[in-house]
C-alpha cells in the first residue's frame, strides 16, 4: 500500500467510529421551515406556458428577425451570443420588462416614491415621465427602517459632511483611513461579540474579494447550493475545490465532508489543506435560516473551518439583532469568519469581515478590498454607527430594541396571515424575506401589476434567480410598516389572489384568529 494511499486508509479506520452518529439538529421542522410541493396540475401548466412561450419566440425570431447586432467573422471564435439567451430574453423576459428596472426617486422607508414610466413599443423601450407615484413598500431590505431621510442618523451624518466631506478617495492602506472607520469597526466587534472586525466600501466585494485571500487552490470549500452571487465568484476567484450541498441539508453536508477528508485532494489525493463550510444566515430568494447548530456541530466534529454569510440576517435576527447566532443562541466565536453588509438593516452601504484578531489582521494587509478599493465614504460609515449604536441601545434608549421587536412582530404576522389566505409561502416563519410562490413566469408580471395598480411596491422573481417552474413575488418586510398598512397589503393580496387564481396551498386550513404579538 503506497504512503499516501495508507494515510487515507488510515484517516477513514480512524473516523469510522464516528461516521454513524448523526448530528442532532438536522430535523428542520424544529427550523419551523416550509417548502411546500407544487400540485402536479401546476407544474404542467406552468410548464406549458413556458414552453409555449419559448416556441412562438422562436417563430417570430425566425420570420421576423429583429434588427439587432450580429456577430461576423467569428471562425475560430467562440460565439458571443447564446441563441437561447437571445430569445428568452426577446420574447419571454421582454413580455415582463416593465416590472422590473422602475427608477425610484425617494428613500425606501415604509413608502417610496417611483417615477413614472409607459411603453409604446411593446416594452422594447420606455419613456420616463415627469411625474411620480408613491408605493407601498415592500420591496426594500429597510429591515430595522433605518434607511429615511429624517431621524438620528439623517441628522448625525450632516454634521459628519461638513466635517469628513463626501468621500477619501483612496484605499485604506493609503490615505482613506480616518477616525470613523476605526470606530465602526471597533464597534461591529463589539455588538457582533468577536475580538476585531474590518469594514469595506461594497458588500458584494466583501465576499468576491475576501474568500480569495482566505482560501487558495488546495483548500475545499462545501458550499450551500443556495449561496447568493458574491460568495459564488469568490470561490472561483480562489481557485478551490468547491462542492455543493443540497440547501440547508445537514445529513448529506456531512456525508461530503467525510468523503472529501478520506479521498483527499482530486489529483494529487493529498490532504486538503484546509476544509471550509461557507454558507448564508437567511438566504434572500428562499426566505430559508441556515441550520447554524447542525453546522457548528459538524465543524467541531471533524475540526474544519466555517464561514458564515450574515448579510441578510445581521440586525434582522435574534433578540438583539445580531444575527443568526443570536437567533439560535449560539457562541459567535464557533464561527470563524463573520461576513456581513450594512446596507440592509443598518440603511447604509458596505460589509464587513469580523472574527479573530490574527484573521482581521492578515486580511488588512492581503484583502484587495482593503489595499486597492476606495474606502468606505464618511456620512455612509455614520449612518452605521448611529444605527448599530441604537440597535446596541448606547444611544437613543430602547428605539433600537423596539425596531427589532416590530420587525419580529410584522414577519410572524404577515407570514401567518399569507398561509391563512392559502398562499404557499417559502422560508422560516421568523425570515424577513418572505417569498409567496405564483410559479408561472406570466402571473410574475401579472401579480406585480395588480398590487401596482393598488400602489404597493413589491419585487418579481424568476428564472434564472429562480428555478424554471418557481416564479415568486417576494415581499420584504420592514420595522418600518404598521400594522395596518401590512392588512392593507393583506386585503389586496386577497383580492389579486382570487383575479389570478394564486391559491396554491393544499394545506388545510385553519380558523383560528392571528394575533399581533411581540414574539420576545
Amino acid at each position: 500500500m503506497g504512503p499516501v494511499l495508507k494515510k487515507s486508509y488510515l484517516n477513514y479506520t480512524k473516523l469510522k467510529g464516528s461516521l454513524e452518529k448523526k448530528v442532532t439538529h438536522d430535523d428542520l421542522n424544529t427550523m419551523k421551515e416550509s417548502y411546500e410541493k407544487m400540485p402536479i396540475y401546476t407544474s404542467i401548466m406552468a410548464s406549458l406556458g413556458f414552453y409555449f412561450l419559448i416556441f412562438i419566440g422562436l417563430i417570430n425570431h425566425i420570420i421576423f428577425t429583429p434588427k439587432v447586432a450580429t456577430e461576423k467573422n467569428r471562425k475560430g471564435y467562440p460565439p458571443l451570443y447564446n441563441k437561447f439567451d437571445s430569445i428568452f430574453l426577446r420574447y419571454v423576459f421582454r413580455r415582463v420588462k416593465d416590472i422590473f428596472n422602475r427608477v425610484v426617486c425617494g428613500v425606501p422607508g415604509a413608502k417610496i416614491d417611483i417615477i413614472d414610466r409607459v411603453t409604446h413599443d411593446s416594452c422594447w423601450s420606455f419613456e420616463l415621465l415627469e411625474t411620480k407615484s408613491t408605493f407601498l413598500n415592500l420591496g426594500s431590505y429597510n429591515y430595522l427602517g433605518f434607511a429615511q431621510n429624517e431621524g438620528p442618523c439623517a441628522e448625525n451624518t450632516k454634521d459628519i459632511i461638513k466635517k469628513y466631506g463626501w468621500a477619501t478617495s483612496s484605499s485604506r492602506q493609503e490615505l482613506g483611513t480616518n477616525n470613523l472607520h476605526l470606530e465602526l469597526e471597533q464597534l461591529t466587534a463589539e455588538f457582533l461579540g468577536v475580538e476585531d472586525a474590518i469594514v469595506f466600501g461594497m458588500g458584494f466585494a466583501t465576499n468576491a474579494l475576501n474568500l480569495p485571500a482566505i482560501i487558495n487552490s488546495e483548500c475545499l470549500v462545501l458550499s450551500d447550493e443556495y449561496n447568493h452571487a458574491s460568495v459564488i465568484l469568490g470561490i472561483r476567484l480562489s481557485g478551490a475545490t468547491s462542492v455543493v450541498y443540497k440547501h440547508n441539508d445537514i445529513k448529506h453536508l456531512e456525508q461530503l465532508v467525510r468523503q472529501n477528508i478520506v479521498s483527499g485532494q482530486p489529483k494529487t489525493q493529498k490532504p486538503w489543506e484546509k476544509i471550509f463550510i461557507v454558507t448564508e444566515g437567511i438566504f434572500s430568494m428562499e426566505g430559508s435560516i441556515t441550520n447554524l447548530p447542525g453546522i457548528i456541530a459538524i465543524k467541531k466534529k471533524y475540526k474544519i473551518y466555517l464561514y458564515v454569510d450574515e448579510a441578510h440576517s445581521v440586525g434582522a435576527l435574534g433578540p438583539k439583532g445580531r444575527g443568526v447566532f443570536d437567533y439560535y443562541n449560539c457562541n459567535p466565536k464557533d464561527v470563524d469568519i463573520l461576513m456581513g453588509t450594512f446596507s440592509k438593516s443598518f440603511g447604509s452601504a458596505g460589509g464587513y469581515i469580523a472574527g479573530s484578531k490574527v484573521l482581521i489582521d492578515y486580511l488588512r494587509v492581503n484583502s484587495h478590498a482593503s489595499c486597492y478599493a476606495t474606502s468606505m465614504a464618511p456620512p455612509v460609515a455614520q449612518i452605521v454607527i448611529t444605527s448599530m449604536s441604537m440597535i446596541m441601545g448606547k444611544k437613543h434608549g430602547e428605539e433600537g430594541r423596539k425596531r427589532i421587536i416590530q420587525l419580529a412582530s410584522n414577519v410572524k404576522y404577515f407570514r401567518r396571515k399569507l398561509k391563512a389566505l392559502g398562499c404557499v409561502v417559502y422560508g422560516n416563519d421568523d425570515s424577513p424575506v418572505i417569498p409567496m410562490l405564483v410559479y408561472m413566469i406570466a402571473k410574475v408580471g401579472a401579480t406585480v401589476r395588480e398590487f401596482n395598480k393598488f400602489n404597493i411596491a413589491t419585487v418579481g422573481v424568476g428564472f434564472p434567480a429562480t428555478p424554471l417552474l418557481e416564479g415568486r413575488i417576494r415581499f420584504c418586510m420592514s420595522a418600518a410598516l404598521s400594522k395596518e398598512q401590512l392588512d392593507e397589503v393583506l386585503e389586496v393580496t386577497e383580492k389579486v389572489m382570487n383575479k389570478l387564481g394564486l391559491c396554491y396551498s393544499r394545506k388545510p386550513k385553519s380558523n383560528e384568529e392571528i394575533l399581533y404579538e411581540n414574539p420576545y
